[in-house]
């Protein structure tokens, strides 16, 4: 459970990065160049077009980040785990979400799978 643990915390270290360049740095830490990031509104591949789904998740929610809920759960090579977009400050989430990660043999992420359980109401 310490790797499933590391991984997620790695992934969501990437989606809390400000700055493009470290975000970009470190989603090609983590992510296989082929892999696949799909959600209700993205399907993208390869680091640097998760790190541009994540800049414009930071340019729609200005302070706001990604918290992990609850446990990450795992089995062989795929881990999921729950979290929520909140404002830095704390408050109300804005999204409530899971992913689902595919991992290669050597810790790396090759496939994210991601589901909305809360989503914002349109204005």
């Amino acid at each position: 459970m310490t790797e499933t643990n590391a991984v997620v915390r790695r992934y969501v270290e990437i989606w809390n990065q400000p700055d493009g360049a470290l975000r970009a740095k470190a989603a090609a830490e983590l992510l296989t160049g082929e892999c696949r990031f799909v959600d209700p509104i993205a399907d993208v591949t390869g680091p640097d077009g998760l790190a541009a789904v994540i800049g414009g998740v930071h340019e729609r929610f200005p302070g706001h980040r990604i918290r992990p809920i609850g446990e990450a759960d795992n089995h062989h090579d795929v881990l999921r785990f729950s979290w929520e977009l909140v404002p830095d400050g704390g408050g109300e989430s804005v999204v409530i979400g899971t992913d689902v990660l595919t991992l290669t043999g050597d810790g790396q992420v090759e496939a994210i799978s991601g589901f909305f359980d809360k989503v914002p109401t349109a204005s």
